[in-house]
């Protein structure tokens, strides 16, 4: 039996005294990929910031559990070295800062020791999966990037980081088809790698969940899921 990795009950969240969750429910297990629409202001990306800790979203009730865990008394830190990742969508560029470096440390951070030369093993062979070049990483973190690089840039924090659940927010945002489908193998080819990773992936295009074919798919409205 797949163990349970989140478990959400009648979460309600406000931000600055406004009501934008009402009593959210859902769960997800491990090698679960979970699809999650609506339209814009439905409430999915500030069902992510929430999971992730984000302070301007005040939780007025419910309860949220990782692995058995309280995860709403864990600070946003703590979430992400228990495994739990975000996929922004925006991401910020971090002038100065190499791809590579900076992947470094963050894996430091959730996985604990290992050496460079480990990672840069580590590294190569993710780039090698992703298809991506080793001048990729050089590049300050999203500085310059494109569009589709930044989301590339993603799927490989994601391919590297290895998280026990991966909330990936619309991945697909200002892609084109071609690009969106690129997106998507490089999602597939990491979640092979992880068969026991849980996603959460957000979209309010009908045609990327079914380019992922999850293993389900719940529709978001008003801030309640169903």
């Amino acid at each position: 039996m797949k163990k349970e990795i989140l478990r959400v009950k009648k979460l309600t969240v406000d931000v600055e005294g406004k009501n934008i969750l009402r009593g959210v429910d859902f769960s997800i297990s491990e090698g679960e990929t979970v699809g999650l629409i609506g339209a814009n202001g439905s409430g999915k990306s500030s069902l992510a910031l929430t999971l992730m800790g984000h302070p301007r979203y005040h939780v007025t009730g419910g309860s949220v559990e990782f692995f058995g865990k309280d995860l709403l008394a864990m600070k946003p830190e703590e979430r992400a070295k228990n495994g739990l990742f975000l996929s922004f969508q925006n991401p910020s560029e971090l002038q100065g800062v190499p791809f590579g470096k900076f992947l470094f440390v963050a894996y430091k951070e959730s996985h604990g020791a290992i050496t460079a030369k480990e990672f840069v093993a580590k590294l190569r062979e993710k780039c090698s999966l992703l298809g991506i070049s080793q001048d990729f990483v050089e590049r300050s973190v999203n500085e310059g990037f494109s569009g589709g690089e930044k989301k590339r840039a993603e799927i490989l924090q994601l391919a590297v980081l290895e998280p026990k659940l991966a909330i990936l927010d619309e991945t697909d945002s200002g892609l084109d088809s071609e690009a969106t489908e690129v997106v998507a193998e490089g999602i597939k080819k990491v979640v092979k790698e992880n068969p026991k990773m849980g996603i959460i992936l957000i979209s309010h295009y009908e045609k990327f969940i079914q380019l992922m074919a999850p293993n389900r798919v719940l529709r978001m409205n008003e801030g309640k899921i169903g």
